[in-house]
């Protein structure tokens, strides 16, 4: 497992600018980006040659942090940005979703699609848009009060299917067959991307009956029978389900700072003291996501200058 200082949760400007300044305190640095490019918001959302401003809604527009950004188009934002990436030799390691942070000792273990790492402090960078991956077949929407994204809703006593073979599935699967009759469906034959402590915990409970594993096995097709949830399988069979738990990676903002044991309050803001820092030590927050509806440019790259200078 890679041991890192830092590492960083999404790569957009309040992300990058996050890694250079903590490159220019010498720390060690990786940041993770879902996507396959920086600043997806920009490159998504901004049609070409929209205008960026350096600040807005009444903030303050003064640049403390090393990123020269000023007030541009679409194209010269993403090129400061690329810019200093590659001046200060930032390593981002893109479509790298993060599905778990564990606290470990005086460590975090952070969990992605690609691999585990262990890091003395996190920042979460990402955006305040964000929604679960959803299957390609189609959900009855009579069922959406039994069809979830996370494990929050579960009443206890049901038949639950979780849907999904990363870290964030079999949790969920081992921690909610305490008190529910479990069954976890992965498409593929075997677990290829749970850490070692979860793959030894799914598999403990698949062998012991605690956890029926459907491995190799996909669905064709959800059924809403009497508000319940007919679920067809590719190998001729079906079940009923009183709840089916999707966990097939994404997931709303407020849903990931959860994961990441961080508190927000009524208005979905995460608690944090003066430096970014949130309830959990070592993790702090940058950005759009330290905000209830979203920040400047600039306000996260402040944020970034704030955050290095008290880490350790």
């Amino acid at each position: 497992m890679k041991k890192i200082d830092l590492i960083i949760i999404g790569a957009g400007p309040a992300g990058i600018g996050c890694a250079v300044e903590a490159k220019l305190h010498n720390k060690e640095v990786l940041l993770l980006e879902k996507s396959n490019n920086i600043c997806q918001t920009l490159v998504q959302f901004y049609k070409d040659g929209k205008r960026v401003d350096k600040a807005y809604k009444g903030c303050d527009g003064t640049n403390y942090s090393h990123v020269p950004f000023e007030d541009g188009t679409k194209e010269s934002t993403l090129e400061t940005f690329e810019k200093a990436l590659k001046e200060h030799k930032i390593e981002v390691e893109f479509s790298s979703e993060v599905e778990n942070v564990k606290k470990q000792n005086e460590n975090f273990i952070v969990s992605t699609s690609k691999g585990d790492y262990e890091c003395k402090n996190i920042i979460i960078a990402i955006g305040r848009m964000g929604k679960p991956n959803k299957p390609d077949y189609k959900l009855p929407l009579t069922l959406t009060k039994i069809i979830n994204f996370n494990a929050n809703s579960v009443l206890g006593n049901e038949k639950i299917l979780i849907v999904g073979g990363g870290n964030s599935a079999a949790e969920y699967a081992v921690d909610l067959a305490n008190s529910n009759k479990v069954s976890l469906c992965y498409r593929k034959k075997e677990f290829t991307r749970l850490n070692d402590i979860n793959l030894k915990d799914i598999n403990e409970a698949g062998n012991s009956g605690k956890v029926e594993l459907k491995l190799g096995i996909d669905i064709n097709e959800v059924e809403d029978e009497g508000g319940k949830a007919r679920v067809k399988f590719n190998d001729d069979t079906n079940e009923l389900y009183d709840r089916i738990i999707y966990a097939i990676g994404g997931s709303t903002p407020l849903d990931f700072l959860q994961k990441c044991g961080v508190s927000v309050d009524d208005k979905g803001v995460p608690l944090m003291d003066a430096n970014k820092q949130s309830n959990v030590k070592g993790i702090f927050v940058a950005g759009d996501i330290a905000t209830k509806n979203g920040a400047s440019i600039v306000t996260g790259l402040n944020d970034a200058v704030k955050i290095i200078e008290v880490l350790d």
